[in-house]
């Protein structure tokens, strides 16, 4: 980008401007970030919601660990469409344990009263786990559908009827 400036300005001394050194800076690689973000979302779900026997590093191929531990101004190779169906097996199973480990924990807090999931994770205002794992799934190439499925039929076991139909 041009910046253009007042003549007054052209004769100051003095350390540069931090316009300049930011347009300085290295681009970063936009899908690079957005696969960090991938994981980092994966263990925050894994932290929140107590998941235990959880690898978040099997979920990815070894393109995937590769570029993780790459400067985010670099291009890297991240995963393609053609997965090892193993790998999307263990990414499947991951999303259905987030999505039952939040069901159970809505349900274990509505044991006495009608409590929202806003009211039981006060801290993460608009939260929503079960489709937080389904908007995941884009991302892991997972069917959004099988997610939501589970979500239907986990809420049906623990008697949340209610919501379920919804």
């Amino acid at each position: 980008p041009v910046l253009d400036s007042e003549d007054a300005w052209l004769s100051v001394e003095g350390p540069v401007s931090i316009v300049e050194l930011a347009l300085e800076q290295k681009r970063i690689h936009y899908p690079l970030v957005e696969h960090q973000f991938v994981l980092c979302t994966l263990l925050y779900a894994t932290m929140r919601l107590s998941l235990k026997g959880v690898k978040p590093l099997s979920l990815f191929d070894s393109k995937g660990k590769n570029a993780f531990f790459k400067d985010l101004t670099s291009i890297q190779l991240l995963p393609s469409g053609d997965m090892d169906p193993n790998v999307l097996s263990l990414r499947q199973q991951f999303l259905l344990k987030v999505v039952s480990a939040a069901v159970q924990t809505l349900c274990s807090s509505q044991k006495d009263r009608e409590v929202s999931e806003e009211e039981y994770f006060p801290f993460e205002k608009g939260k929503n786990w079960p489709t937080l794992a389904a908007d995941l799934a884009q991302y892991l190439q997972i069917s959004e559908d099988l997610v939501r499925r589970h979500y239907v039929c986990e809420l049906y076991s623990y008697g949340m009827d209610h919501l379920g139909e919804e």
